[in-house]
């Protein structure tokens, strides 16, 4: 009778997947929407984030201590559009052999949107060129919101842009060799959710074992300390996968990205609540990390209370597991 009672909850453990608790943090930890990488010469290690025109920390390790080092746009944008005092959702990538950092400018809840850049030999605080835009941008007329850039390189050199928003989902366009502005054929839908309201965004793209693996957040992002959605229905890290970089990205059971697919990866467990705002770098002694904001259920729901978030990827089946 033992045996037939322990069969059952054996098999419910196997269905059911423990995520890893977050990395150690040290010294400032609170943060939104980032970006992280590791400088090569040195091992250094950068974090930019929304808020304060893009605000820079630096750490010694992953896991600190993290010091504000100051704004990377001081001066604000050049570009002329409502938010452009206040910047959104960094991505800072290393292009030939200087950095390039994308930001949104935008409001809250707003479909008039750029994505502008600036460029940088460094990573470090008062370096940084502002470009203006990129000849990426979004009115009500689009199906896109024009935000939340990151950039993919391929092994043969060809840069991508993914962007988006909520409205038609993620969307991608081929950059130039300097991947600061299109090359010139229209961007393309690569992730959409048919679903209530149409809540993906946040897209970032790694590859890794001859697939190119589509990150993107999903559900609501913010404002847990005036409300929180239905259970499931707050931020969590979703993926899909393609043996191309330019679109074909299923899930795990096959469904496609474009119509409503997605994997989980990482969502709220323990005292973990409503990841997202994720991306993935390569660390030297690690590998591959996720990197992400959360809610720390013991310390507070705010916005301004987010946490800084890491965990190094295993891998599954082809699949990648935190």
């Amino acid at each position: 009778m033992l045996t037939i009672l322990l069969f059952p909850l054996a098999f419910l453990l196997t269905l059911t997947h423990a995520y890893a608790n977050p990395g150690a943090c040290t010294g400032d930890c609170n943060v939104h929407d980032l970006s992280v990488l590791q400088r090569s010469s040195d091992g250094k290690y950068y974090r930019f984030s929304t808020g304060n025109r893009i605000t820079i920390a630096s750490a010694p390790s992953l896991t600190g201590p993290w010091t504000n080092r100051g704004a990377a746009i001081p001066s604000g944008s050049s570009i002329d559009l409502p938010g452009a005092e206040d910047l959104w959702a960094p991505s800072v990538h290393k292009v030939g052999t200087s950095y390039i950092l994308y930001y949104s400018v935008s409001e809250f809840g707003s479909q008039t949107s750029a994505i502008g850049y600036a460029t940088s030999t460094s990573l470090d605080a008062g370096t940084w060129t502002d470009h203006g835009r990129t000849g990426i941008a979004s009115s009500p007329a689009k199906p896109y919101n024009a935000i939340d850039a990151a950039l993919l390189t391929t092994s043969s050199g060809e840069q991508y842009l993914s962007f988006g928003s909520f409205w038609a989902g993620l969307y991608q366009v081929r950059m130039n060799a300097g991947a600061t502005a299109p090359a010139g054929a229209p961007s393309y839908q690569i992730a959409y959710n048919a679903t209530g309201s149409h809540s993906v965004e946040g897209a970032y793209m790694f590859a890794y074992g001859g697939y190119y693996y589509l990150t993107f957040s999903s559900g609501v992002c913010c404002g847990y300390d005036a409300g929180r959605p239905a259970k499931g229905e707050e931020y969590k890290i979703m993926v899909c996968r393609s043996a191309s970089a330019t679109g074909g990205f299923v899930d795990k059971s096959g469904k496609a990205c474009k119509a409503s697919g997605g994997s989980v990866l990482l969502q709220s467990h323990d005292k973990v609540y409503g990841p997202g705002g994720q991306g993935v770098f390569t660390d030297s002694s690690q590998g591959l990390v996720l990197y992400y904001h959360y809610v720390d259920t013991s310390v507070g729901y705010a916005d301004g209370q987010k946490r800084f978030g890491w965990n190094k990827l295993s891998w599954s089946g082809g699949w990648p597991v935190v």
